[in-house]
């Protein structure tokens, strides 16, 4: 056996066995899910997170995440295929690592690698030769080449040869019961032809479809790609919205009506606004990777401004809506329903909810908010942190209480046709109550 091929060959017979020890970096949305899913396939795996409460509660058997089962998870732990810890020393063990760790953009505007840098600072200390490392955060084109690979390859080691570099961008829905881990299909990017059939191979052991492209950076395309798709298009369907108002039109009705037709149309909706860990944040990273190269992409720009306007938007609304019942907004009770960034999750990474809370509360609203998932949240107003809990149980009584009941957030625990029986004055930004009868005390986006 050559020098050339003793890595790679070894590493597949691995795969193929199913005797390669697989770490995950990150335990989040994308990280917990893989890792089990790996483990439930019959590969041993280290879950690596430098959240001690996270480690602690997969160790004990226990999903803190809502789409990854607790059985699921206590049944990996207790036969011995998945192990959490905080040390990244047992990198040293593992045979393949995905990187599935946050980037955030700063509040510049400008992507925050610096997660990613880390985890491979991180794997270059514990290297072993004929690793393969999976970039799964999404990021912007030329991160895998530019940032990962010179740092793997500063201790002479070669890609493709000593160790095998890929990317595969995370496509987690969360709260989609329908499309998991397992049956999205999954595109990977190596750095060299044996990296990319590598990932494949691996991979493969654990998601139905596998889909290999020509790059790295073809990859981190396509995730952006997909995400500036639904930006853009959402961007669109806000704007409309706003057209629409003036115009005196019904939007939602004008998109159903569209959406009717069989060819060359994708029904979009307004909204309060963009939120989640992808959407409102991938495009951005594709955008600042373009001013670096003196272009500037006109559509994700635009998009944006229209996108995180909503908020403000939201505001007018509920303004113009308490106006026409003789109240300022200044001093009204207005409750907020729902504040996770989508129905039916638990979580509030750039939920609009939040802008529109913050928002009322700078004007002088007396702001509170109800949320089945969200028991405390995190609201800055005049630059000034603060934690505010969710009211307790939603009742007639306490829905009358409030000069206006806004939906952000459009759970479906919530009785759209009971809360508008019972609210004053109902906003609703989601159009949840579309199947109730025009009424003097409902107003939509």
């Amino acid at each position: 056996m050559s020098e050339d091929t003793r890595y790679s060959e070894e590493l597949a017979r691995k795969i193929e066995d199913r005797s390669a020890v697989v770490g995950i970096i990150g335990l989040g949305y994308v990280g917990l899910p893989l890792a089990v899913e790996f483990a439930k396939a019959g590969y041993r795996v280290v879950a690596i997170d430098l959240d001690g409460s996270k480690v602690q509660a997969l160790n004990e058997g226990r999903s803190y995440i809502g789409d990854v089962p607790t059985s699921d998870v206590q049944q990996v732990v207790q036969n011995g295929k998945l192990h959490a810890t905080t040390g990244f020393e047992a990198l040293r063990e593992v045979d393949a690592i995905s990187i599935c760790v946050p980037t955030p953009l700063r509040k510049t505007k400008d992507p925050d690698i610096s997660y990613i840098v880390s985890a491979t600072e991180s794997i270059a200390d514990n290297f072993r030769p004929g690793q393969l490392v999976v970039l799964e955060s999404t990021t912007y084109p030329g991160t895998t080449d530019e940032v990962i690979l010179p740092r793997l390859e500063a201790g002479g080691h070669k890609a493709g040869v000593d160790f095998f570099l890929a990317f595969s961008p995370e496509r987690v829905d969360p709260g989609n019961p329908t499309y998991v881990t397992a049956n999205i299909p999954k595109v990977i990017g190596g750095v060299t032809p044996t990296c990319t059939q590598l990932a494949t191979a691996l991979y493969s052991r654990v998601i139905a479809t596998v889909i290999p492209v020509s790059s790295p950076a073809t990859a981190e395309m396509v995730k952006l790609l997909e995400n500036t798709f639904r930006a853009v298009n959402i961007g669109m369907a806000n704007e409309l919205a706003i057209m629409c108002s003036k115009l005196g039109i019904d939007v939602w009705e004008v998109i159903e009506a569209a959406a009717t037709k069989p060819f060359g149309f994708m029904p979009f909706y307004p909204g309060p606004g963009l939120g989640g860990h992808c959407i409102p944040i991938d495009p951005l990273y594709l955008s600042w990777k373009l001013k670096t190269l003196n272009y500037n992409a006109r559509f994700i720009e635009l998009a944006s401004e229209i996108n995180t306007s909503m908020p403000e938007y939201v505001l007018d609304l509920v303004a113009d809506a308490l106006n026409d019942q003789a109240k300022p907004l200044r001093g009204s009770r207005v409750l907020v329903l729902g504040v996770t960034y989508k129905r039916d999750v638990e979580d509030v990474r750039e939920s609009p909810a939040i802008d529109i809370i913050s928002l009322l509360l700078s004007k002088g609203a007396r702001a509170e908010y109800h949320d089945p998932y969200i028991k405390t949240l995190e609201i800055s107003e005049h630059a000034q942190a603060e934690q505010i809990a969710s009211i307790g149980d939603l009742t007639e009584d306490k829905l009358r209480e409030y000069d206006a009941v806004v939906i952000v957030t459009d759970h479906t625990t919530y009785d759209y046709g009971w809360i508008a029986d019972h609210a004053r004055l109902l906003v609703d930004t989601r159009n949840a109550t579309k199947h109730l009868k025009e009424r003097d005390n409902i107003r939509r986006l």
